[in-house]
């Protein structure tokens, strides 16, 4: 059964032809339960960025300060189109919940502030999570792809923007079968490559080439991110029940009518524009054969259609 939850949606989209644009204009305002050796702060540095070490090579972003910010925006982002939900899963007084690849820990700590008789774990390959969380939360360095060793079950797993992250999304959504308890559920939050548009205005832009090459460069890499709309069919194979999948829409900028719609272009043209470089970087050097040069000019041209109001594209999300 496919039910779309309440959201901005891809047909209520339209076209804001008029030239007033204030959303655009306007501003808006560990724990660990590991020992973690010294190896993991040893990061690869690459092209002037930084990598996680533990495993590395698994993740292909950076790690970075300025990657950690875009990480905490995106996050403003996800709760400006979830109306501040948090998660859509019907669970109820959860005791134990994982949040797999959790990056800044952003997402874990407001579940923990809002379940505090939850114990709450986030898991990652970079130990970038603050040292001061509530009490309920830790957070261990762990990689998905390995045998998970849990000990207790999960009440939720929550899995948000892994896209890329794994050779096989069926091992891990199987791992998570394995550990959850009687009753509890998955929630996996991803991204839809390449953009689409409404009129055919993003066809032979940029920004379409931007996306169907970083398909290209993940699947070289053997870590697809092109995966989401298999995710449902795998989840029912595995052995979950009562499957449900809702669709929302992230203009790529202001283009549409509707305040809502305008504002989470905004904060998506910031998200996209400030991460270009380090969706783009590790892919296309390491799996492509790109000189950093190359990239730079590729990232303009993007971040130039990103910002061309007469592009109307939307990612699926």
């Amino acid at each position: 059964m496919t039910q779309p939850f309440a959201g901005t949606a891809q047909l209520n989209l339209e076209v804001d032809e008029s030239d007033n644009d204030s959303a655009f204009e306007d501003g808006d305002a560990q724990s660990t339960t590991t020992s973690i050796a010294e190896s993991i702060y040893n990061y690869r540095m690459e092209h002037g960025r930084t990598y996680h070490a533990y495993n590395d090579g698994k993740y292909i972003f950076p790690n970075d300060d300025k990657e950690r910010d875009r990480l905490d925006l995106q996050h403003h982002l996800f709760n400006l189109c979830f109306r501040d939900k948090l998660f859509f899963a019907p669970i109820r007084n959860p005791r134990h919940v994982l949040d797999v690849g959790t990056g800044t820990g952003i997402w874990a700590i407001d579940f923990a502030d809002e379940f505090p008789e939850c114990e709450i774990v986030g898991t990652d390959l970079s130990p970038i999570q603050p040292p001061f969380v509530p009490p309920n939360l830790s957070f261990v360095i762990d990689d998905a792809e390995d045998n998970w060793i849990w000990s207790q079950k999960f009440d939720f797993v929550h899995f948000r923007l892994m896209g890329g992250s794994f050779r096989d999304w069926r091992v891990v959504m199987q791992s998570a079968y394995n550990c959850m308890a009687s009753g509890g559920y998955i929630e996996i939050q991803d991204y839809v490559l390449p953009v689409k548009s409404l009129d055919g205005s993003a066809e032979g832009t940029e920004l379409l080439y931007w996306g169907e090459l970083l398909i290209e460069a993940a699947r070289v890499a053997g870590r697809p991110i092109d995966c989401s709309q298999n995710f449902k069919e795998w989840l029912e194979a595995i052995g979950f029940v009562d499957v449900q999948e809702s669709v929302f829409v992230w203009p790529t900028n202001t283009w549409p009518k509707g305040e809502d719609e305008k504002i989470i272009g905004k904060w998506n043209l910031l998200n996209i524009s400030e991460g270009m470089e380090g969706f783009c970087l590790a892919l296309l050097t390491r799996f492509l054969g790109w000189s950093k040069e190359e990239v730079d000019v590729l990232c303009a041209k993007v971040r130039a259609d990103l910002r061309n109001r007469s592009i109307h594209a939307y990612f699926n999300m």
